[in-house]
């Protein structure tokens, strides 16, 4: 049967509610709500395959006058990058005193070349893919592996690799580590994220 998964937000306000299936690979669609740095709603759908690499992210994103998209999709050449844009989200930013965003998307889809995980800004469903990919339920404790990500940033939808590593620290919890940042997460026993220290907690499960 499809889950319902649903996380508020810890360190703003907002949340994340996905429908999702993964019986084979997954396939989630979901909303992600948040009020920084400017409010925004996200929209996405997300394709995983059998083995847990990522085949298709498609997300959505809009405020108060602007809207985005962006499509990445993974190839035998490699990933294909599609973005779309309404209004001036930058304007926005600027407004309420962050800087801009820039574009959406990558200009170099070639840095994503080795990539087979995509990260969600703020959300807590996409550490699930590297955790069900490499197996780390599986794994020796304190054993770490690294992974490259497709991080797609919020609300901007910018697209860049990024370094990330995944150590496991016995039954339901993982180490997440991202340049200095350091977050231990229990999650359940499919690995899909409970808590999240600093980031969202998980409620309401059906």
């Amino acid at each position: 049967m499809p889950k319902s998964l649903f996380w508020t937000r810890t360190d703003t306000a907002g949340s994340e509610h996905v429908v999702l299936d993964d019986r084979e690979g997954l396939t989630a669609h979901g909303v992600a709500l948040a009020v920084d740095p400017i409010p925004y709603t996200c929209r996405y759908r997300l394709t995983i395959a059998r083995d847990w690499s990522t085949n298709r992210l498609e997300v959505e994103a809009d405020g108060a006058g602007w809207a985005r998209s962006v499509r990445l999709e993974r190839g035998r050449d490699g990933w294909r990058v599609r973005t779309g844009e309404e209004g001036d989200l930058d304007a926005a930013l600027r407004a309420a005193g962050h800087p801009p965003a820039g574009l959406p998307g990558t200009d170099d889809p070639g840095r994503l070349a080795e990539v087979l995980d995509v990260d969600l800004g703020g959300s807590p469903l996409t550490n699930t893919l590297p955790i069900r990919r490499i197996g780390l339920g599986r794994l020796p404790a304190d054993l770490a592996t690294s992974v490259t990500v497709a991080w797609v940033l919020l609300p901007g939808l910018a697209v860049v690799p990024a370094e990330q590593v995944y150590t496991s620290l016995g039954p339901a919890r993982v180490r997440f580590a991202s340049g200095t940042f350091t977050a231990d997460l229990e999650v359940d026993p499919d690995g899909f994220v409970v808590r999240y220290p600093g980031l969202a907690e998980r409620v309401g499960d059906r």
